[in-house]
């Protein structure tokens, strides 16, 4: 479906934020500090009980650590992609549609904002 299919995602390191544009013309912005406070692992969400939530946008308001980085980021397959933390972290497959799902541009949490690269 095009609307979980990505276009391009570029990271911004200065500003802390993730970007994804969508095939169906739609633009996410993805603080960091959300994004790690929402990983989709097991471990982050509290057990297998607690897997398979959205994102919920709201989380995008939280404060990103001055200290808060990636350090890398991979495509995992045609469906998802994984982040590398700067703490250490990186078992968070965060899927097209779990992104999607949350974006909070789309949720009006967020205005919508061009990468700056």
């Amino acid at each position: 479906m095009d609307k979980y299919t990505p276009t391009g995602v570029s990271v911004n390191k200065s500003a802390k934020k993730i970007f994804i544009n969508w095939k169906d013309g739609h633009s996410s912005v993805y603080p960091f500090g959300g994004l790690r406070k929402s990983c989709p692992c097991v471990f982050c969400q509290g057990g297998h009980e607690a897997m398979g939530k959205d994102i919920d946008p709201i989380v995008f308001l939280t404060d990103t650590s001055e200290r808060l980085d990636i350090a890398n980021i991979k495509q995992s397959g045609n469906y998802a992609i994984q982040i590398f933390w700067n703490d250490g972290h990186n078992t968070g497959i965060y899927r097209w549609e779990y992104l999607r799902k949350g974006c909070p541009v789309e949720a009006g949490i967020l205005p919508p904002e061009k990468d700056g690269n």
